[in-house]
């Protein structure tokens, strides 16, 4: 009884190991975020940096862009909300060892947030940013975040159209030796539970 306890807590601690995973992040600059009742869309912005590990690799690497679904909520000159939905896709040249093709392909998994920021000195800044979910190049469904920060746009509102000044993905990516274990705790734990049935 006491070595079918021991299996048990192994079978159902080596799962939770699975909850381990590596975080990549993307940096982009540049291209023109265009926006309409329809929804925002990105456009021409250069992947210009990209980190996994403490690794980062810098230099024009590929190109990033989206769109989201519908305005649901707000105005774009002070703040809307946008529907999920719609495309975001990361896209790598194949530079200093990115991968050559598409790096990550998605939607926007929930509602898009439009942020005006007023600052200090009367200006306006507007942030773009909504949870993702997609498919890593790997074939692996994976989850994250982007935030996308507008130029200042002066003392005058957004007015359709703007260049980004930069943005970050964080994109999370379930580490290949994680699933392993997942699937060692739940062979153990099927075991278990065989033989509590055959007693």
């Amino acid at each position: 009884m006491k070595r079918m306890m021991l299996l048990f807590l192994l079978a159902l601690a080596l799962p939770m190991a699975a909850f381990a995973n590596n975080s990549v992040d993307f940096t982009n600059a540049g291209g023109t975020l265009s926006g309409s009742s329809a929804g925002m869309s990105l456009s021409g912005s250069t992947l210009i940096a990209f980190g996994s590990g403490g690794v980062i690799t810098t230099g024009n690497l590929g190109t990033m862009a989206f769109s989201t679904g519908a305005l649901t909520g707000g105005n774009l000159q002070m703040g809307a909300t946008f529907a999920g939905g719609g495309s975001f896709t990361i896209t790598g040249n194949g530079t200093n060892g990115v991968h050559n093709g598409a790096i990550f392909s998605g939607t926007f998994s929930g509602p898009v947030t439009w942020t005006l920021v007023t600052l200090a000195n009367g200006t306006h800044n507007y942030t773009l940013s909504g949870a993702l979910t997609g498919t890593w190049f790997s074939g692996s469904t994976v989850n994250g975040a982007t935030v996308q920060l507008t130029i200042n746009t002066g003392k005058g509102f957004f007015n359709g159209s703007t260049s980004i000044s930069s943005g970050d993905t964080n994109i999370v990516v379930p580490e290949p030796g994680s699933l392993t274990l997942l699937g060692t705790g739940l062979v153990g734990l099927a075991g278990v539970i065989r033989r509590k049935l055959k007693v």
